[in-house]
């Protein structure tokens, strides 16, 4: 089941958007959780509670039940993965195993400036972020492999080419523990070192699907330089593909409140559902709402 069968009026951003577009998706999220209680009250086995981490507020969502190929998804950060690319494995489910770099970076500092006080240490900011990834990977029922690398910190400078190497061969022995899996990675639209290393590590062990980025996508994904610095190191190499997400729009809302619940104020996570629905202009006309964008490099 998913929202077209429901009451639920998804929202679309109008000539004011960027101001009441959050107050609109809060909105229509509160009515498809309403919807997802009761079902969870008649017992309902495909509806899981989900809790966010740093509040643990109760959320429902159901239960994916993944079909097909393996994807072995490599991303650099907790989030990542959530951010970019989880709408699509909400709709298409497939077998996951998230490694964070393969989780890359999983330790941290970096935590919201409001709570900056209450998590004053590596070790806290870095237990609260691998919570919310857990969380936000639950629905999809998907495995996890830590690497344990340490985030870059701004100011930013080029990544060093002997952590590339290490984190390449990390990654290739996850690989080889999931031979029949296909490797999903970073497109790398931003300049993070970060995104940039498990790119090209992951272009250096056969990857040839990518997501765009949109962790940094208010600072980073939308400056022209960025874009331009893209394109230059891309060409035509990656072809774009576009998946819509309209029927899962508001379970990947529930997605990212895991994700970022340490999030202040709650509408700054819904800037990935707003250009969600910018990509899907580019969709055939009469289709989807929301979509998310993907690369794809042609194998050599």
């Amino acid at each position: 089941m998913n929202q077209s069968h429901t009451p639920v009026t998804l929202p679309v951003p109008d000539a004011e958007g960027i101001y009441t577009f959050p107050d609109d998706l809060v909105r229509a999220h509160e009515q498809w959780t309403n919807h997802l209680v009761e079902r969870h009250r008649a017992h309902d086995d495909h509806v899981i509670e989900l809790m966010t981490p740093y509040n643990g507020h109760p959320y429902f969502i159901e239960l994916r039940h993944p079909a097909g190929r393996p994807v072995l998804v490599i991303e650099p950060h907790h989030d990542d993965f959530a951010l970019s690319a989880s709408g699509t494995f909400l709709a298409h489910p497939r077998p996951l195993t998230v490694a964070t770099v393969a989780t890359v970076f999983t330790r941290s500092t970096i935590v919201h400036p409001a709570l900056e006080d209450a998590f004053t240490t590596e070790a806290a900011v870095s237990h609260l972020r691998e919570r919310e990834g857990a969380a936000a990977l639950a629905p999809l029922a998907a495995e996890r492999v830590l690497l344990g690398h340490k985030d870059a910190e701004p100011p930013y400078r080029p990544y060093n080419q002997d952590r590339l190497e290490q984190v390449t061969h990390e990654l290739h022995e996850v690989i080889d523990a999931h031979p029949d899996a296909e490797l999903l990675a970073p497109a790398a639209v931003t300049r993070h070192p970060d995104h940039l290393l498990v790119h090209h590590a992951a272009v250096r062990l056969g990857c040839r699907w990518f997501w765009e980025d949109l962790a940094f996508w208010p600072t980073y994904a939308l400056a022209g330089c960025d874009q331009h610095l893209f394109r230059a190191r891309t060409g035509p190499a990656l072809t774009t593909e576009l998946v819509d997400i309209t029927d899962v729009i508001l379970d990947k809302t529930t997605v990212l409140r895991m994700h970022g619940s340490q999030m202040h104020p709650d509408r700054k996570m819904y800037r990935p559902i707003r250009h969600a629905w910018t990509t899907a202009t580019a969709l055939p006309v009469g289709t989807g709402t929301y979509a998310e964008r993907f690369y794809g490099m042609e194998s050599p």
